[in-house]
This record gives structure tokens, C-alpha cells and sequence, in this order.
């Protein structure tokens, strides 16, 4: 009596193996994954020659960027809000409150006219030497790619709908950083918190994709080369607590501020700021390069050149790059144009340890650096995971993991003291809250026999 209905099962599952609608949605899905490493290639490649050109600009002069910044970012600002609306910040929030948003609306933020704006405006102010990083907006750009292959491919149903725009962001990050691993990661700790185990197969296969198609491009690589740095003896780990303090009291601060600004700024200059935007991004530019005149041209870009030194034990850098570069950073969000805080914040942590390497003078430069960069990083966006998964791979140092590991979770506790929600998620949650109530997608509904309580609600 069973025969028949397992014949049944059997067949039907065949056919799902074999059905050209299904094989058309997977070739689909596989090209947009290869595209977001293609895009995060050519982003990678644009915003290094524009942090270059911007470098050769200065070399002419020190003085120029006090006319190139302010003009600069004046530009990029008016470009943003009149052609690419939707670009603006790091591009993770939009990406967040795109995933609670219908089609229409979340067309607004996720598109290849929003991807294309998105890195040509990030380099457009690497070019003019904005603080601000690639790797973020690759999130935004990596979800716009894979949410427009979707449509073409009809994947229709909401729960694929959102699996894919996780699965583009998290192919962003891994391509943008070749770290495969903090990019699943991050999906898992960043984008889905709320983590459906069917998407689980969308993210790794556009994760490994996407990295295949950079690693075809550009070759295999680290972000900051390979590290051997090592704590040393059990002495060394007062480093991690101080590493972790700082850290995540400093990157709570920093996720403070921005997410009070993002509310509307005070007194007179948050009317400046609301009237004319244009010229408020044109004073921001000259705070940029007062700010990069007192750093020695340290805070201008993504501050990866000195991350890297700091990395490697040099001891060039100067000891206001860290508090100079998280002023920068802070200037660069709040002039509206589009760039992230993945590489300036790593840059600030790096800064920090180096700082904090004079109450640990038995620890090599190198290794509290590392330390500094998770504490910082873990601070701003309170994903441990991600923070020293991807520090672990940007360096290629499997020594450093457990002080990494440690140092992450005590700054995600020193940071929630300062500020209690995460950075992202606060952002996009301030984004949602100005949509109309019709733009929510509605709460998927309980299974059958679930007596939990729908989200957001009390149980009895």
C-alpha cells in the first residue's frame, strides 16, 4: 500500500531535480553571484586608483585639498541627492531595511541603478579623500546585484526574495575582503538575525561564487598581508582586556554619535545641515582637510596604508591617527555621501593599539594592533564574529585566534554600555520608522501547533 505513494515522492522529486523552471533559477542565482564578484573586483580596483589619484593631487600640493575637499564632497553630495537617491551612508542599513520591505519600496534601495551609483559616488569621494571605505557599500552593491537576478529569474516567493539579498551581501563582503568566511558570518550575525536554515545553501554557494570569480580576477590574496604577531607569554593578555575595554567603549561612542545624528543634529547646525545640505557638505569637506593637515595626510581615504604599517610593527605612524581618524570618519558619514565604515574603522582600531601599546610594552606592536582593530570594530557594529573572523583572515594568523576571540566578546559588552542597539540595525530601524505603514511587509505567519508569540508582541 506504501509503494504507490513513495513511487509518488520519488517522481516528484525527480521532477524538481530535472525541471527546466528550477535549472533556469539556479543558472540565474550563479550569474548574479559571479556578478557581485565581478563588481566587487572592478569597485576594488576604482576606489584604490581613486585614493591613488587623490594622493598624487596632494603630492603637488598640501594645501590643495583645502579647495579639492570642500568643493568635492559639495558635488558628490548634490549628485547623490538628485540622481542617486537611496546611495547615501555605508549601505548595510538600506540593505537591512530593504529585507523588511515590499517589492516596490525595496526597489528604491536595492537595484543595478542604485549599485552603479553606489560605487562610482564611493570613489568619486575617495577621489576628494573622504574617510570612508569601499567594503560596506559592496554589501549594498552585492544585494542590489543579486535582488535584480532574482527578479529576472522570478524567484517570487518572500522568503527567496530575502534569502537572496542576504546571499548578494554576504558574497560583498567576502569578495570585497577575500574572506569567504567572515562573509557567511556576517550574513548569519548582520544581515539574518532572524536566520531561515532554508537560505543557508544561497549564502555559501554566492559566497564561494562570488569569491571564485575575485580570486579569477585579482589572484588570491590577504587585505593586509600575512601576520605573524603573537601575544607572546600569559603576560601579553592584559592587552586583550585593555584592547577590549577601549575598544568597545570607543566603538560604542562612535555608533553613538551617528545614530543621534542620524535623528537630526542640534541647534543651529542641525538647521544648517537640514536647509543646505549642499553647503553642509562642502563645510564637512573643509573639516576633512583641517582634519588631514593636523593627521600629516594620515585621516584622508580609507586609512588602509596605515593600517597596514601599524600591522607590520612600524612605528611611523603618528600617535593622533586613531582620535583623528575617528573624527574624519564621523565628518564623512554625516556629510551625506555614500561610504562606508568597514576599512576607516579598522584603520581607528589600529590607531587605538597603537596607543594602548604603551601600557603593554612586553606585547609586540604588531599583536595589540590586532587586538585594537577587533576591540574598535567589535565596539562600532557589536558582531564579534564577524570582527575577528575577518581580522583572522584579512592577516592569514590562526596564533592570534582565542586573544581575537576574547577581545571581540568584552568589547561587545564595554560597547553595550554606551550604546545598546547595534549600529545597523538602529539605522534601519530610524529608516523603516519613516515609511508609511503600508510599506511593511506583513509578519510571516505562525506554524501550525506555534504558541510563540508573533515578534514584537508580550507572551501571556
Amino acid at each position: 500500500m506504501e509503494t504507490l505513494p513513495r513511487l509518488r515522492r520519488a517522481l516528484r522529486g525527480g521532477y524538481r531535480l530535472i525541471s527546466p523552471r528550477r535549472w533556469l533559477q539556479r543558472l540565474v542565482f550563479w550569474g548574479g553571484a559571479a556578478a557581485v564578484g565581478l563588481a566587487a573586483t572592478i569597485f576594488a580596483v576604482g576606489a584604490q586608483l581613486a585614493s591613488e589619484g587623490f594622493h598624487a593631487l596632494r603630492g603637488a600640493s598640501a594645501w590643495l585639498p583645502l579647495l579639492v575637499m570642500p568643493a568635492g564632497l559639495a558635488l558628490v553630495a548634490l549628485i547623490t541627492r538628485r540622481l542617486f537617491p537611496g546611495t547615501q551612508g555605508s549601505g548595510i542599513p538600506q540593505t537591512l531595511a530593504a529585507l523588511e520591505l515590499p517589492d516596490p519600496e525595496r526597489h528604491k534601495l536595492l537595484s543595478l541603478r542604485i549599485a552603479f551609483g553606489k560605487m562610482v559616488l564611493t570613489m568619486l569621494g575617495l577621489l576628494c579623500g573622504a574617510s570612508v571605505g569601499r567594503e560596506g557599500p559592496t554589501v549594498q552593491v552585492g544585494a542590489s546585484i543579486m535582488h535584480a537576478f532574482g527578479r529576472r529569474g522570478r524567484f517570487l516567493r518572500p522568503d527567496m526574495q530575502r534569502g537572496l539579498i542576504i546571499a548578494g551581501g554576504a558574497a560583498g563582503v567576502a569578495a570585497a575582503f577575500n574572506t569567504p568566511l567572515a562573509g557567511i558570518v556576517f550574513a548569519l550575525e548582520e544581515l539574518s538575525r532572524a536566520f531561515e536554515q532554508r537560505t543557508n545553501g544561497l549564502i555559501l554557494s554566492a559566497v564561494i561564487l562570488a569569491g571564485v570569480t575575485a580570486l579569477a580576477l585579482v589572484g588570491n590574496y590577504t587585505y593586509f598581508g600575512r601576520s605573524t604577531a603573537s601575544l607572546g607569554s600569559i603576560g601579553g593578555w592584559g592587552a586583550v582586556l585593555l584592547c577590549g575595554l577601549g575598544g568597545g567603549l570607543l566603538g560604542g561612542l562612535f555608533s553613538r554619535t551617528l545614530i543621534a545624528a542620524g535623528r537630526g543634529l542640534p541647534g543651529r547646525l542641525g538647521e544648517f545641515a537640514r536647509e543646505r545640505p549642499i553647503r553642509f557638505a562642502a563645510a564637512c569637506g573643509l573639516v576633512l582637510a583641517l582634519l588631514g593637515l593636523m593627521s600629516g595626510g594620515t585621516t584622508y581615504g580609507t586609512g588602509y596604508e596605515e593600517s597596514k604599517a601599524l600591522v607590520e610593527g612600524a612605528h611611523e605612524v603618528p600617535a593622533s591617527f586613531g582620535l583623528l581618524k575617528f573624527a574624519a570618519t564621523i565628518v564623512s558619514y554625516l556629510s551625506g555621501i555614500p561610504g562606508g565604515i568597514f576599512a576607516p574603522s579598522l584603520a581607528v582600531g589600529a590607531g587605538l593599539g597603537l596607543n594602548l601599546s604603551a601600557l603593554a610594552p612586553g606585547v609586540p606592536l604588531s599583536a595589540i594592533v590586532l587586538l585594537g582593530m577587533v576591540g574598535y570594530f567589535t565596539g562600532v557594529v557589536q558582531a564579534p564574529l564577524t570582527a575577528f573572523i575577518i581580522v583572522m583572515e584579512m592577516t592569514a594568523n590562526h596564533d592570534m585566534v582565542l586573544p581575537l576571540m576574547a577581545t571581540a566578546f568584552i568589547a561587545q559588552g564595554a560597547s553595550r554600555m554606551v550604546c545598546r542597539k547595534p549600529l545597523y540595525k538602529a539605522m534601519a530601524e530610524a529608516f523603516l520608522a519613516r515609511q508609511p505603514a503600508t510599506a511593511r511587509l506583513p509578519e510571516p505567519p505562525s506554524a501550525p501547533g506555534d504558541s510563540r508569540p508573533p515578534p514584537g508582541k508580550p507572551s501571556a
